[in-house]
């Protein structure tokens, strides 16, 4: 016959006890961090070296100039309209 537990259920965190929860979570949360850390610098030269090798900006503007230009004027265009959505908002008026 198994014994029963003496204290079952959940207790509120302050009553309990940490012992080795707060090391073990520690250490976690610096693996994690070390490995996204990692992660972002890899990726990053990943697309560093894809867009040297790639030079499609160099492509681009040899062979399609003015698609390129009127891409470069669309994106100014839409983002001082989101500029002046930001501005219209009811709560960004300083009086």
């Amino acid at each position: 016959m198994t014994q029963p537990y003496e204290r079952t259920g959940f207790e509120h965190p302050t009553r309990r006890q940490l012992r080795d929860e707060r090391r073990s979570g520690a250490l976690a949360e610096l693996i994690a961090t070390a490995a996204l850390a990692l992660s972002t610098i890899v990726a990053a030269t990943v697309v560093s070296i894809g867009i040297a090798r790639a030079s499609a900006a160099g492509a681009l503007l040899e062979n399609e100039g003015s698609v390129f230009a009127i891409a470069l004027l669309l994106g100014l265009v839409f983002i001082g309209m989101s500029g002046i959505g930001v501005l219209m908002l009811p709560g960004s008026r300083r009086e």
